[in-house]
């Protein structure tokens, strides 16, 4: 009888245990939750608010590329393209690198290179960025300010170089995860077809692993889009757009830590708020193409 009832007792206690540690984890995300949309309509009320002031249009804050707030302009279509310039460039230097470099751990690389290459990628992703600018500070801009004789060196060359040295150990890892947790049967079957190495990587193992890859992509692009430090140290931040790969200019998020320190409230800082609603929404975009990527994966 005192067996049962102390079992009972037992039972009952971790019934209330289990129902604590639900309500728990329901009530942690209810509070995550809570503070990104806070945090979005928060950025999102206040960025809109620039559009209260009548000499600042939308037509002007996304078309023109005039952001001189002292008179009255305020243009930040130089900022969205040269962000989007800047990250579309680091993409095309990084990806072949990355990818190219993936397929040699996953498939090339003896087991020992392997063992060491890996965790060597993940101390790159471990960097402060500041250290990459100082890197692109003391090595990319001197180079560019040579390279093109009569530019400061400044500008969109060394940012994007900066950045594709930045996202290439994210892109990387996510590839040769993607390549490595193939079925080998894959690669089997290429192989007894009479394919190559070559031809069974080329037309087997990277069109099987492509989601994984885009997947890298993404998640790097996300990185660079949003990258401040290391880009506001090589890149100029003048508020005009590049005439050259070694002439000074700015993007959103360089632009936002350079007049960080307007008064709350102006329109010089509610345009800040719209251009950090334009960086979260792109984030989100980015985001949401993963989840669609990784769901055509699973399927």
């Amino acid at each position: 009888m005192a067996t049962k009832e102390t079992a009972g007792s037992f039972n009952a206690l971790r019934r209330r245990s289990d129902r604590m540690m639900h309500w728990l984890f329901v009530g942690s995300a209810v509070f995550v939750s809570l503070i990104i949309f806070g945090i979005i309509l928060f950025v999102g009320k206040q960025g809109l608010q620039t559009f209260a002031d009548p000499q600042a249009g939308i037509a002007e804050f996304f078309f023109s590329t005039n952001w001189t707030p002292s008179e009255g302009e305020y243009g930040a279509a130089g900022f969205i393209l040269g962000s989007f310039l800047v990250t579309g460039l680091a993409l095309l230097l990084a990806v072949p690198v990355a990818v190219g470099g993936a397929v040699f751990m996953a498939k090339i690389a003896p087991n020992w290179m392997r063992e060491i290459m890996r965790p060597a990628a993940d101390l790159f992703v471990g960097i402060p960025s500041v250290v990459y600018g100082l890197i692109g500070l003391l090595i990319f801009v001197p180079w560019f300010a040579k390279t093109f004789p009569g530019q400061p060196g400044f500008g969109v060359g060394p940012a994007a170089v900066i950045l594709a040295i930045m996202i290439l150990p994210t892109i990387l890892s996510v590839s040769e995860d993607a390549l490595r947790t193939l079925p080998r049967a894959l690669e089997e079957a290429s192989y007894a077809l009479g394919a190559t190495r070559w031809q069974t990587i080329r037309k087997v193992l990277l069109p099987a692993a492509m989601p994984g890859i885009l997947t890298g992509v993404i998640l790097g692009m996300g990185r660079a889009i949003g990258e401040a430090m290391a880009v506001q140290m090589v890149i100029g931040n003048a508020p005009v757009l590049p005439k050259g790969l070694g002439e000074p200019t700015s993007v959103l998020t360089t632009q936002i830590v350079k007049e960080m320190a307007s008064i709350f409230g102006t329109t010089v800082n509610n345009s800040l708020f719209l251009m950090s609603l334009i960086l979260l929404l792109v984030s989100l975009s980015l985001i949401l193409v993963i989840r669609i990527v990784a769901r055509r994966r699973d399927a």
